[in-house]
């Protein structure tokens, strides 16, 4: 998943999207252990997209709070 269409995702679609992904992880990796992985470059694609999805939840938190202090903060006066 490209990077642009995870911008577009709202914080409550990326988390859903991480768990899910953390799933197909454990998948991947028991099927690796039992010999059956048919696409081993599938587990580079998931854990990339998985700091990816981290990356952009990070933003979005420091984001949130900026937005919130920038609410509660009030106004400082430049002294002339």
């Amino acid at each position: 998943m490209k990077i642009t269409e995870l911008r577009e995702k709202t914080r409550e679609e990326l988390i859903t999207e991480r768990r899910d992904l953390k799933q197909e992880m454990m998948n991947l990796y028991v099927q690796k252990a039992s010999g059956q992985l048919e696409n081993p470059a599938r587990i580079k694609f998931v854990r990339k997209t998985l700091a990816r999805i981290e990356t952009l939840l990070s933003m979005k938190v420091i984001e949130e709070r900026k937005a919130a202090a920038a609410v509660t903060s009030p106004p400082s006066a430049v002294e002339a």
